[in-house]
């Protein structure tokens, strides 16, 4: 073997990364997907996406001698193929379905106690996008041979296989039954479950493709069935040796997951779900869109902020009470910014503390009092980690050093496929700050926070 790429396809960036046979990463490129109109929908730009991915590999094959593909990919994404054609466009979950569709496929969810998901808004569930398709493209879904999850539909356009891997097809879809390691009685009930094709290991050699490359000439790669993000990023804590452990996973999206959390802890009404890891297993999680919240709060603010600025805000009252996205703890609430008027760096200060104080409740939630791993976009954030470390003493706190766990995960499940461990514990140790006034700013976000949504849910029933 000679070098592994690995697609990492989040919802904002679309990421490669070369890794060698011991595990070092030797390249890495970098594009934003396209989401374009069809029909009135929002959807992929799949040609774009898919031109990216064969020049960056192409100049990852010549540039590095990498031989082999794997794909980590966002949550609540699927296509519809038949007869070798992608039937429709690629669906962005970011967009409600019809309230005519509603009514009809809401009311045959699954009951929690079965797939260990809530109702979702949006496309975070794929039966509802699915039963979208189904009531509005008829003809398409007729034809329609396979329902492909996201990463086993670059496998697809890869190598011509239609595949399907249990992170993804688990991951709060409706789909899946988690205790019965089987589809839900949706798919029976609906008539999908032929339309779902055969469950492949995440990592497992499925086929192969051929590049061109930079200048001429052309290399065949071998390709690895893909996997969903986060629990790839649970599966390479794992297998570096660490266990007891909850992993908070930044990215779009904070996906934190326990395994030690007792399924009949979950609380539906806060986005609590079960995902489920590369092996099958159920994975205890809640998630909340924390890196799109703070990006939209502080008003995409890329800089550093200092301690000072965390400490006026917090002297001054000033909080960003949730929810700024669909889903989360609060699904009940629309954000605002209470207290005063923020800019610059206040404002994103004030966003910091949001997503730190989000996620230190939703740890409570799901019983988080194991050792806490903190990777991607936000560990970068020096203080994230650490006021989480102050707010949380009797917790070890931990963060990744590379801060690409999603796509270093799957990584580590390609290479674990071919029995092979390169990667080691690269973790570093947090040491809490010392933020003057910050569990009383907490107690108090959490009081109003909590009564917010008390005052909501009862308008609600009302």
């Amino acid at each position: 073997m000679s070098a592994l790429a690995v697609l990492d396809l989040g919802k904002t960036n679309s990421k490669l990364f070369v890794f060698s046979d011991d595990g070092r990463l030797l390249g890495e490129e970098r594009t934003k997907p396209v989401w374009t109109n069809f029909r009135g929908r929002s959807v992929l730009d799949e040609d774009a996406l898919l031109d990216w991915m064969h020049g960056a590999l192409g100049k990852a094959a010549l540039a590095h001698d990498a031989d082999r593909v794997m794909i980590s990919a966002h949550g609540c994404t699927f296509s519809l193929t038949g007869g070798g054609e992608l039937l429709h466009p690629i669906l962005d979950y970011e967009q409600e379905i019809p309230d005519s569709v509603a009514a009809i496929i809401d009311p045959q969810l699954p009951d929690y106690s079965e797939t260990y998901t809530p109702w979702l808004p949006l496309g975070f569930c794929i039966a509802r996008h699915l039963y979208w398709l189904e009531a509005e493209e008829p003809e398409a879904f007729a034809r329609t041979e396979a329902v492909l999850c996201y990463p086993q539909h670059w496998v697809w356009r890869f190598t011509g296989k239609a595949l399907a891997e249990w992170s993804y097809l688990g991951a709060h879809g409706q789909i899946w039954a988690p205790l019965k390691r089987d589809y839900s009685s949706l798919v029976d009930k609906l008539g999908w479950r032929s339309r779902f094709p055969e469950i492949v290991p995440a990592g497992a050699e499925v086929g192969e493709m051929t590049v061109a490359l930079p200048g001429g000439g052309e290399r065949s790669m071998i390709v690895h069935n893909g996997v969903h993000d986060s629990n790839a990023a649970l599966a390479y804590y794992r297998m570096t040796g660490l266990s007891g452990f909850t992993i908070v996973s930044t990215g779009t999206w904070v996906i934190i997951i326990n395994l030690d959390c007792p399924l009949a802890d979950l609380d539906k009404d806060r986005d609590m779900i079960a995902n489920v890891t590369v092996l099958g297993e159920p994975a205890p999680s809640l998630r909340f869109m924390g890196g799109r919240e703070y990006d939209l709060i502080s008003g995409g603010w890329n800089r550093p902020i200092s301690r000072e600025a965390v400490e006026s805000v917090i002297s001054r009252g000033i909080f960003a009470m949730p929810s700024w996205m669909a889903g989360g703890p609060f699904p009940e609430n629309t954000g605002s910014i209470v207290g005063g008027a923020v800019e610059g760096e206040e404002k994103a200060a004030v966003a910091l503390l949001y997503v730190t104080l989000m996620t230190d409740l939703s740890l409570d939630l799901i019983r988080a009092d194991n050792k806490l791993v903190i990777d991607g976009g936000l560990s970068k954030i020096d203080l994230y980690t650490s006021m989480l470390a102050q707010l949380r003493p009797n917790q070890q706190v931990i963060r990744s050093s590379m801060s690409e766990g999603s796509s270093t995960g799957a990584a580590a499940i390609a290479f674990g496929a071919l029995g092979r461990n390169p990667f080691r514990d690269e973790t570093l140790p947090v040491a809490g700050s010392k933020i003057a006034g910050l569990d009383a700013y907490r107690a108090q976000w959490r009081e109003m926070a909590e009564s917010a949504r008390a005052s909501a849910r009862a308008e609600a029933v009302s």
